[in-house]
C-alpha cells in the first residue's frame, strides 16, 4: 500500500511517476489585497503527459515558475495532453485565452497530437432571477446567452481574428484548430435536464476522457445558480486525484471522491463574507450573501465533508479570500482523521510509490527551482 500523499520538494516530486502541482491556489474574482497567490489552476503530471484543470488569472507564468515545464519558449505546453476547465465562473476561465493564444510561443510546436480541452456544455435557459427586482436585467447577447466551451472558444478566437490571422500569414503559424480540440461535456442520460432545478441530482461518475496514463471522470456539484458545475476524478496506477472545483455540500463530490488518495477541495472563509457583505457587514450585499452560502464550502464544513468520502490526504485550494492567515484555514482539519494541509501555490504532492532516484531525475530533467517542503 503505497504512503498518503503528502508535500513534497519539487526535486523529490520529479521521482514520482504521478504527480500534483498546485499552481494557484485563490479562488474569486477580486484582486485580493496582501496576498500573493494566484488564480485557481492545477496540474497533474502522470508518466510525463500534464492535465490542466481550470486557467485562473497568473496560471501561464506559474507553470512557468513551477518547474514542471523544461526551460524555453519552444517547450512550456509540449508535454501537455489535456485541459479541464471545471464551470464558466471566470475565475476559472480568465486566462483560457492565454492557453489558446500564447501557445505558438510556448512549445505548441513540440506537440505530437492536438491538445484536448473538456469543459461544460451549453445549460441551455438562463439562470433565475435571485430576490425582487423592479426590472429584470438586460440579457446579454440574447442569441445565445449561455453558451458551452465549444461556443465560447469559438468566439474568444473571433475576438482575437486580427493576432490570428496576422501570425499565421505574416508567421506562417500552425492553424490554432489543429492545436486544439475543444469538446463541451455531455451529461448522461437525462441528467441535468432542468437546470434551474436541482443542479447536482444524485448520479454516478462518467467517464469523459482516458489515455495511456490516466481515467478521468466527472460529476455534478452544487454551484447554483452555475450549471452545469464539475468536479474531476483522476485515476491512475499510481492512485487517484479529485478536483472538487466550486461546490457546496454536496453528496455528489463525497460520491465522487470515495477513497481517493488526494482531494483537492474548496473553501471559503465564512467569518470574513460575513463581516463584509453580511447583514451586519461593511457592505451589505444579500444577492453575494446568499451566493457564498449555498454554492461553497465553509471551513467548518469541509473536514467532515472530506471524512465522509474516506479520503487519504485533504488538501485547501481556491481560497476565499486569499488573504485569510493560513491558521484561519488550519482549522477546517476539524472533522477530519486523514492528512491535511492547506494549500500554497507552487506545493507540489507525490503519488503512489517513488519510481525514480530523485538525483537522476533532476539532472535529467535540467535547472530548476528546487522548493522547500511545504508544511501541513
Amino acid at each position: 500500500m503505497h504512503a498518503s500523499p503528502r508535500p513534497v520538494s519539487l526535486t523529490e516530486s520529479l521521482g514520482y511517476r504521478t504527480r500534483v502541482t498546485l499552481l494557484g491556489t485563490a479562488g474569486g474574482p477580486p484582486w485580493w489585497e496582501n496576498c500573493t497567490r494566484a488564480g485557481i489552476s492545477t496540474l497533474i503530471t502522470v508518466g510525463g503527459s500534464q492535465y490542466l484543470i481550470d486557467c485562473g488569472e497568473g496560471w501561464g507564468p506559474r507553470f512557468r515558475e513551477s518547474g514542471v515545464s523544461a526551460p524555453g519558449f519552444e517547450h512550456g505546453i509540449d508535454k501537455l495532453r489535456a485541459v479541464f476547465i471545471t464551470h464558466h465562473h471566470s475565475d476559472h476561465t480568465i486566462d483560457y485565452p492565454n492557453l489558446l493564444l500564447l501557445a505558438w510561443h510556448n512549445g505548441s510546436s513540440g506537440l505530437d497530437r492536438p491538445v484536448q480541452i473538456l469543459g461544460p456544455g451549453d445549460r441551455t435557459m438562463l439562470p433565475p432571477i435571485f430576490g425582487t427586482r423592479e426590472d429584470a436585467p438586460e440579457v446579454w447577447n440574447p442569441d445565445s446567452p449561455t453558451p458551452g466551451l465549444r461556443e465560447s472558444t469559438h468566439r474568444l478566437l473571433q475576438a482575437y481574428s486580427t493576432d490570428i490571422n496576422d501570425r499565421m500569414r505574416d508567421n506562417a503559424k500552425q492553424d490554432l484548430r489543429e492545436i486544439f480540440e475543444v469538446h463541451d461535456i455531455e451529461l448522461p442520460g437525462e441528467t441535468g435536464s432542468d437546470p434551474n432545478g436541482d443542479p447536482s441530482p444524485e448520479m454516478e461518475p462518467f467517464e469523459i476522457y482516458s489515455d495511456e496514463n490516466v481515467r478521468v471522470s466527472a460529476i455534478l456539484v452544487d454551484h447554483r445558480p452555475v450549471f452545469p458545475a464539475f468536479a474531476f476524478r483522476f485515476d491512475t496506477t499510481d492512485g487517484s486525484v479529485v478536483i472538487s472545483g466550486d461546490t457546496g455540500v454536496c453528496d455528489n463530490l463525497v460520491t465522487i471522491a470515495r477513497g481517493a488518495d488526494l482531494l483537492l477541495h474548496e473553501c471559503i472563509d465564512l467569518d470574513w463574507v460575513s463581516s463584509l457583505v453580511g447583514p451586519n457587514g461593511r457592505n451589505p450585499d444579500q444577492y453575494l450573501m446568499q451566493h457564498m452560502l449555498a454554492a461553497h464550502t465553509s471551513i467548518e464544513q469541509v473536514g467532515p465533508q472530506a471524512e465522509k468520502a474516506g479520503v487519504k490526504t485533504l488538501v485547501l485550494t481556491h481560497l476565499v479570500p486569499g488573504s485569510t492567515p493560513v491558521s484561519k484555514w488550519s482549522e477546517a482539519r476539524r472533522g477530519f482523521r486523514g492528512n491535511f494541509y492547506v494549500g500554497e501555490d507552487l506545493m507540489h504532492f507525490g503519488i503512489g510509490a517513488v519510481v525514480n532516484d530523485r538525483s537522476t531525475a533532476a539532472a535529467s530533467a535540467g535547472p530548476q527551482q528546487v522548493l522547500a517542503d511545504a508544511s501541513g
